[in-house]
């Protein structure tokens, strides 16, 4: 697989809430399954596992929409989003989702996507969300692939006598390119190229008329395409990369991101600061209570903010006026409206109320948040390469104790801080929430969320200002994302974004849960 990216991987993707891998991870599954079937489909059916973690959150996390948006071919930023199950069934699309075991395949986001298109011709893809939006397909039939939306992806199947002929014959069509798979099986040979530009009509027809070739499958990207190196794996690696140069952590996490994508700072900055207007306006969404319209809780961001101006808080502040920020844009995620997940969509405000507050009170300018913004990314993205964002995985550790360890990141860089204090916050943010768990309240986004959230962005404040203020971290940020992750992932799997542990088995809450029909959330009978 190409190398984590920040824009593709940590900050990102632009969209509906609530979740990043329960909502725009099975989004981007469909999508990508739907170009691997050849054809527009026509009968759809996506299975999950009951003891997985997509079908008890399936409801709560608008899962039904998000597959039928991607089917047609709709983005989840399209206005017309929300109507999407209804359209795709007046289009003749047949959708239906079913609950069956999965045997072999333990991921708690697998998926098994079975698609007959129009044409008559079956496919059946699998896949899992792996958190924050990234997804694998990694099987076609029974055959094996490794598919995650940043390539030209050219699939072959072909008999294994003819493989050596094949192998060549493609790969001439294609620039001469190695395949990044090849596994040879009983009597065939699966070969996969992933490339840098797309694979025009006329190679795709040679390659299907080749002899021996059984099967062709192709997808496009649906992400930025990796076209250079990583210049760092790890936080030691990134900041001797800072150090060596001088510069800042978001300087150096930016100088990254142009290097692995191939495109100019200047690009990137403007993108990166398209992602914080996303954030701003999910802010503002939230802090107006006619539009946080959410499923079990009532818009509180609002009152909270006002009731800090109006000076009716014990202690207040500007920590208090940012956690409202906070948790106004995850009002705005479980209002479903346009969100930017940071790293995730149930962690999609923390670092929207830690950044938006120091632009709006601090007078952080545009460049200073761009900058702050590389600074998290670049926390997230040793995250991402050494563990995972999914709580499902590992807990609420790796979604809100991440963005908490990425926002602190960026309060030092806006302070003028070197990498090594901005890792040191992050540090000591993952430090401070090894062991949190994600335990859902009706499956979705709200509960324990928004508090978790407000005590997020208090906590990047509180670390930054720690680290400034002369505190001597003694665990390396590498250190403390490893115990995070290891934590994690001894965490049994009702504390795992199942719904079934935690604050969401208590009985208030499987009474709050039973408000919403069809959520299958709650403890197992």
């Amino acid at each position: 697989m190409p190398p984590c990216s920040i824009l593709n991987d940590v900050l990102g993707p632009v969209m509906r809430g609530p979740s990043s891998s329960h909502t725009a991870g099975a989004w981007r599954i469909a999508r990508l399954a739907a170009a691997l079937a050849g054809a527009p489909p026509a009968r759809v059916r996506v299975t999950f596992d009951p003891a997985g973690s997509y079908a008890p959150t399936r409801a709560a996390m608008n899962l039904d929409v998000a597959v039928a948006a991607a089917l047609l071919g709709r983005e989840m930023t399209d206005p017309r989003y929300a109507q999407a199950a209804d359209e795709a069934a007046a289009s003749g699309i047949d959708l239906t989702f079913v609950e069956a075991s999965l045997p072999g395949h333990d991921h708690p986001n697998a998926a098994r996507v079975d698609i007959v298109t129009t044409e008559g011709t079956p496919c059946t893809i699998w896949a899992r969300s792996i958190g924050g939006g990234m997804v694998e397909v990694y099987g076609i039939g029974d055959a094996p692939c490794r598919i995650d939306g940043k390539a030209w992806v050219t699939w072959v199947r072909a008999e294994r006598r003819r493989a050596g002929e094949v192998r060549r014959a493609v790969a001439e069509r294609l620039g001469g390119a190695a395949p990044v798979l090849e596994t040879e099986r009983t009597d065939d040979v699966v070969l996969q190229w992933d490339g840098l530009r797309p694979v025009d009509r006329a190679a795709a027809g040679a390659i299907r008329a080749l002899p021996g070739v059984r099967d062709l499958r192709c997808a496009e990207p649906i992400l930025y395409v990796p076209r250079g190196p990583a210049a760092f794996a790890s936080a030691a690696e990134m900041l001797a990369f800072a150090g060596a140069r001088g510069w800042s952590l978001g300087r150096a996490a930016r100088a990254y991101e142009a290097g692995l994508l191939g495109r100019p700072e200047a690009e990137l900055d403007a993108e990166m600061l398209r992602r914080f207007e996303v954030m701003r306006a999910a802010v503002a969404l939230g802090l107006d209570d006619a539009r946080a319209t959410m499923p079990l809780c009532a818009p509180s961001a609002g009152p909270i903010f006002r009731a800090e101006r109006e000076g009716r808080l014990p202690v207040g502040g500007l920590y208090a006026r940012a956690a409202a920020r906070g948790m106004a844009a995850l009002h705005a995620c479980n209002a479903k409206a346009v969100v930017c997940a940071a790293p995730t969509g149930g962690s999609s405000g923390v670092i929207p109320g830690v950044l938006v507050t120091m632009a709006e009170e601090r007078g952080a300018d545009p460049a200073r948040i761009a900058s702050a913004l590389w600074a998290a990314g670049g926390i997230g993205l040793i995250l991402a390469v050494r563990g995972t964002f999914a709580a499902e995985e590992a807990g609420c550790q790796v979604e809100i104790g991440a963005a908490s360890a990425m926002a602190a990141a960026a309060v030092v860089e806006i302070a003028g801080g070197t990498a090594a204090e901005a890792a040191d916050a992050a540090s000591i943010g993952f430090q401070n929430t090894i062991g949190l768990v994600c335990d859902p309240v009706g499956g979705g986004c709200e509960i324990p969320c928004h508090t978790r959230t407000a005590a997020g962005v208090a906590g990047a404040f509180v670390c930054a200002d720690l680290i400034r203020g002369g505190y001597r971290n003694p665990i390396p940020l590498d250190d403390a994302i490893d115990a995070s992750i290891a934590a994690g992932r001894r965490l049994p799997p009702e504390l795992r974004c199942t719904a079934r542990g935690g604050v969401a088995a208590t009985p208030s809450a499987v009474a709050l849960a039973a408000r919403r029909p069809g959520t299958g959330s709650g403890p197992p009978a």
